[in-house]
């Protein structure tokens, strides 16, 4: 069996970035757009995420609250129980 070495380059930071563009400024520059998406994809995020969490919590007080109280019985036998318990009316 032949043992085949392969030589390759390792860039990170300004070097990669004026090795891929020939750009020695290119990693500040693309740092603004960049940050404009990540804000966009956040916020995006934030918005699915509440939307999540309102979802959950409406549901865990439909099957386990009564007048804002937790039923910790049901809580637990939902949780802990080998059988399913039956869902409140």
């Amino acid at each position: 069996m032949r043992i085949q070495f392969i030589d390759y380059l390792k860039y990170c930071g300004q070097r990669f970035w004026e090795f891929v563009s020939g750009d020695t400024d290119l990693y500040v520059q693309i740092i603004e757009p960049l940050g404009h998406k990540a804000k966009e994809k956040n916020e995006e995020f934030l918005e699915a995420y509440a939307k999540l969490i309102n979802k959950f919590t409406f549901e865990f007080g439909k099957e386990f609250c009564i007048d804002g109280q937790i039923r910790w019985d049901a809580l637990v036998k939902f949780n802990s129980s080998i059988s399913l318990p039956e869902k409140q009316s």
